[in-house]
């Protein structure tokens, strides 16, 4: 008798499209919640103890932020295509994916070796595809939108053309298709360590640690030096959360260093710096009609 966990019972209860709806309800929900609790407590609602911790000093205007949103709930509806399959598949036995944190096949040393596995092959595809993005040209026409917020906030995760993302969440489709794999990990997975830490890295504000100069991780700062220094064919930083794959490939940035903790140590950061700082005013981003009219409304 098969035995349905969290994601597997969404399909149970429809179809495809019902899945896919429901994921995207999901999606909405956490990227909107992740994305809005940090905006408003770091851009809505700036002070200057925060600002010394930010990468870029320059806040963007409430434009770009309606940009970034628009662009984002539109990759949303494309990478949710791949986990709907995914379910739809599964729930239908034509995927090698099993629900159930511990089946009569597969127990806990599979399921915590499986999770290291294939959290290790995503990061690489993350850091792949994305070097392949600005390596080629046919690719750069689709990725080089991204790079139009130079300046992100934590609304800029997925804020992707829709090709992009499709390829970018096809590992949720893939793996299920060629190893027994656990669906609610896999999810947790992406939902956890690239689409939650994908709100860090455009979150646009470091920590004291781990810190720009963390040996192993990448941080917001590698990120945003990534979307404000990187363009087709000048590769920087596209590595998700390891550091590794951009020491082997040569795409780390040898310049001075930007980050906010070097920028305060050259004392680029202090309180007379921050008054002269434009403070937009986001709260035009509450009224609807900005929605429909951007900056034909202010």
């Amino acid at each position: 008798e098969k035995t349905y966990n969290m994601l597997c019972e969404i399909q149970l209860f429809g179809n495809f499209i019902t899945t896919y709806l429901a994921l995207n309800m999901l999606a909405f929900a956490s990227l909107m919640t992740m994305s809005s609790i940090l905006f408003y407590k770091y851009y809505a609602l700036p002070t200057y103890e925060t600002w010394v911790y930010k990468s870029n000093p320059v806040y963007p205007p409430p434009s770009k932020i309606r940009e970034e949103i628009l662009t984002m709930l539109r990759g949303m509806l494309a990478a949710t295509l791949m986990p709907s399959l995914t379910l739809f598949l599964a729930s239908r036995g034509y995927s090698k994916a099993y629900c159930g944190m511990v089946t009569e096949d597969y127990g806990i040393t599979y399921l915590l070796g499986s999770f290291l596995f294939t959290w290790l092959i995503n990061d690489f595809a993350e850091f792949y595809w994305h070097y392949l993005g600005h390596k080629y040209d046919v690719l750069w026409s689709e990725h080089k939108s991204h790079h139009r917020f130079f300046n992100p906030t934590p609304f800029a995760v997925i804020a992707d053309e829709y090709k992009d993302q499709i390829v970018r969440a096809s590992p949720l489709f893939i793996i299920p298709l060629i190893m027994p794999v656990n669906i609610d990990m896999l999810f947790f997975q992406f939902a956890i360590f690239f689409y939650a830490y994908g709100v860090y890295l455009h979150w646009g504000f470091e920590l004291e640690y781990p810190d720009a100069h963390h040996p192993l991780l990448n941080t917001a700062y590698q990120h945003y030096l990534h979307h404000a220094k990187s363009s087709f064919r000048r590769i920087y930083h596209t590595g998700f959360m390891i550091k590794l794959w951009d020491n082997i490939f040569g795409s780390v940035y040898e310049g001075d260093c930007l980050c906010s903790k070097c920028s305060r140590e050259r004392g680029e950061r202090t309180k007379e710096h921050y008054d002269k700082i434009v403070k937009p005013d986001y709260s035009v981003l509450l009224d609807y009609n900005y929605w429909i009219n951007g900056e034909k409304h202010d």
